[in-house]
């Protein structure tokens, strides 16, 4: 059964790499450059999955793919729980499943339930640098290339290394390689159309991404998936302006929310403070470490942690990259937590605006979760992992102390890299059952109980106590108005069918 599985699973990976190849025409006006690859160096050619992920995560594993046949048997096909270098890159790796802190008996529906209304927020598939991020990883390699140092292992195979991207490849969807941005939203529209083609309507449905340029790639590539290739047929995409005159009314409340740009202690800067700090708790040790083979090679902790970052994006370019070998599992797990710090406190928990600029989009979704599938069965929307972060704030689903930056809080719930991967989603997925209507969260297809509230089917919360749950959030929370110092538009109103 399980080598049956293997090949079904297989098949199914080549039908959409076949269907999607065949579609890419379709989406000239996404912006989306389809180049030819970037040429690889030998030393970077494998097979992608090769000691990373037992399969790769654009095809998704047997477990992933939610069948009505599947059973617990098929465990032996769910990603190995040895170390995983993807499980550590911190959102910057390609998406994958979420492993911890999930409930056993797999995401098809309980026993006696269906679902009836789905609202997903998923962050833009996998991407190239940012501008920002680029830039210091092109002054990083000039800088090495022009030192006149002769470099040792474990960095002696720079002199050969091209870089894996262009400067107008920055903020883009990439379109090439095994985690291919392009690919990767399409499968995944292909897989939650299987997992909820009951919930697609003969009339248009609405769907929203923000306005950048890659968000709205994702959306639309996603839909020819979800939809069909012809999606424009079967639904409406709505682009919501990533503008500060937007108020709570947005996918980008950070964008919107003047005090959180304007505060430099505790605004949107906060998190990159905390970030600095904790990063000089192991890159020091990282630079004595490589100096050692690379005498007068001084590089400082921002580098190391820039060449930290061109692992996790070469990785989704070529498959593989010889960065990842210049650091120690001990570094990548700092590195993981460097980045949950970054999360946490720029707009998420541990920022004191992140709660406030998420609870208007939690407030909106728990009103249509109320009124169920009168008010229209499927909610999509696409946006940046910044904005996911105060959505989970609100929800209040990962509740640790204040994450420190001395030291890894080895026990966190808060663990980005599984939950916003690039293309990470999170989906409610509310469920009629026999006992009523309850609400279900799936994290990256892992099913994340709510703390104090998943004591119905599958481990889902009643709807009456997901409601007071929220309106008990709301409570201890400021208002986006009083939080953002701006007047009007403090609610979601764009989100409706």
């Amino acid at each position: 059964m399980a080598r049956l599985a293997t090949v079904l699973s297989g098949l199914a990976c080549l039908a959409l790499v076949i269907f999607f190849l065949s579609t890419i025409s379709s989406f000239r006006s996404s912006n989306i450059s389809f180049k030819q690859p970037v040429a690889v160096p030998a030393e970077s050619q494998q097979d992608p999955a090769e000691s990373i992920y037992p399969s790769s995560p654009n095809c998704a594993s047997w477990k992933s793919w939610w069948h009505p046949q599947r059973v617990e048997e098929d465990a032996q096909d769910t990603p190995s729980k040895t170390w995983n270098l993807l499980y550590h890159l911190g959102g910057n790796g390609p998406w994958i499943e979420k492993t911890d802190g999930v409930l056993p008996g797999g995401i098809g529906p309980p026993d006696g339930c269906v679902v009836d209304q789905v609202h997903m927020l998923s962050r833009h598939a996998e991407r190239y640098p940012t501008q920002t991020a680029g830039a210091r990883m092109l002054a990083l390699l000039s800088r090495l290339k022009t030192s006149n140092s002769t470099l040792q292992a474990p960095l002696s195979f720079l002199p050969n290394w091209q870089f894996f991207a262009s400067e107008a490849d920055f903020e883009q969807l990439i379109s090439t390689g095994p985690y291919a941005g392009t690919l990767e939203s399409f499968s995944t529209g292909v897989k939650l159309r299987t997992r909820y083609q009951h919930l697609l309507s003969p009339n248009k449905t609405n769907f929203w991404a923000s306005s950048s340029p890659r968000v709205v790639a994702t959306a639309r590539i996603f839909a020819a998936g979800f939809f069909g290739p012809v999606w424009r047929e079967n639904a409406t995409l709505h682009i919501i302006p990533e503008t500060s005159d937007r108020g709570a009314d947005t996918l980008t409340p950070g964008d919107s929310c003047k005090k959180f740009k304007t505060d430099t202690e505790k605004g949107h800067e906060y998190g990159a403070h905390m970030l600095a700090m904790f990063r000089e708790t192991y890159l020091k040790t990282t630079a004595e470490r490589l100096a050692k083979y690379n005498p007068g090679l001084k590089l400082s902790v921002e580098e190391l942690y820039t060449m930290q970052e061109m692992c996790g994006f070469e990785t989704l370019v070529r498959g593989k990259s010889p960065w990842c070998n210049v650091f120690t599992h001990s570094e990548w797990d700092a590195f993981e937590y460097a980045r949950d710090v970054i999360h946490y406190y720029r707009s998420g928990p541990g920022n004191p605006y992140g709660p406030s600029i998420g609870l208007p989009l939690l407030k909106a979704t728990t009103s249509l979760l109320q009124r169920g599938p009168s008010a229209g069965s499927l909610f999509l929307s696409f946006a940046h992992d910044g904005d996911i972060a105060p959505y989970l704030a609100a929800l209040s689903i990962f509740r640790d102390s204040p994450l420190p930056t001395t030291k890894i809080a080895a026990s966190r719930q808060w663990r980005m890299s599984q939950v916003l991967p690039m293309g990470g989603r999170l989906i409610f997925e509310r469920l009629s059952c026999k006992a009523g209507a309850f609400v279900r969260v799936n994290i990256n297809d892992g099913i994340v109980p709510l703390p104090g509230c998943n004591g119905g089917p599958g481990g889902s919360c009643p709807l009456e106590e997901w409601v007071k749950a929220v309106e008990k959030r709301e409570l201890g929370i400021k208002k986006f108005g009083d939080a953002c110092g701006v007047d009007g538009k403090g609610e979601v109103e764009f989100l409706h069918q």
